[in-house]
């Protein structure tokens, strides 16, 4: 299938703007991101069964632009569209808490690679804040099977630290510093409301040192 991106979001395998994009069907391709992704799936359909959260992977608006019907009974898209850049990959609600946050891996061992995201996101995470919310990320270290939440407060802090010339990733040594590791559990595998329980009281910490 082919698929569009809209402006200012190429994915690696992008060519000259405006030339469509075709899915790559490599396995290693398909398989990078998806396993963080299915895991905190099955955690949100978990936490939903046992009404602790509602947390959804957002939907992603695409336009579909050619669609085979090799038969009746089955549709084939061929090409579609992103309609706009999309922010973050979840949101809901938690304790009376919006919670807004994206996932991201990397195979490197030492830093989290700032371009994984975009500054629409970035963008996001500064108008959900600006309102009460509680956002973070998903940091998880493949090769060496590590996970965390790091506050969207300190994802802007390195963002905009970027910009003005400094490094362009986050040491994991800052993560563990200012992240909050997620643990590994039975069910679900990944149980990060434990993580995200001591993101919202180092917040409400942040909060009475202010006033």
């Amino acid at each position: 299938m082919t698929i569009r991106y809209p402006s200012g979001q190429q994915p690696p395998n992008a060519g000259r703007a405006g030339q469509p994009i075709v899915a790559p069907h490599s396995s290693s391709f398909a398989k990078r991101g998806m396993s963080l992704e299915k895991e905190i799936n099955d955690a949100n359909r978990y936490y939903l069964a046992t009404e602790q959260a509602v947390i959804y992977k957002k939907p992603t608006p695409i336009q579909l632009v050619k669609v085979d019907y090799p038969k009746r009974s089955a549709a084939v898209v061929k090409e579609a569209y992103f309609k706009r850049p999309s922010t973050t990959d979840y949101n809901g609600v938690y304790q009376g808490y919006y919670v807004d946050f994206d996932a991201k891996e990397t195979r490197g061992k030492l830093s989290f690679p700032l371009k994984n995201f975009h500054q629409h996101q970035v963008d996001h995470f500064r108008r959900c804040l600006a309102q009460g919310g509680v956002c973070f990320a998903f940091i998880r270290f493949t090769t060496l099977d590590l996970t965390y939440l790091l506050p969207a407060s300190d994802l802007i802090a390195f963002w905009d630290q970027q910009g003005r010339g400094g490094r362009k990733s986050v040491p994991l040594t800052t993560i563990k510093d200012r992240g909050f590791q997620v643990k590994t559990g039975l069910n679900p595998v990944l149980d990060y409301l434990p993580a995200l329980d001591q993101l919202i009281a180092a917040n409400q910490a942040k909060g009475a040192d202010h006033e």
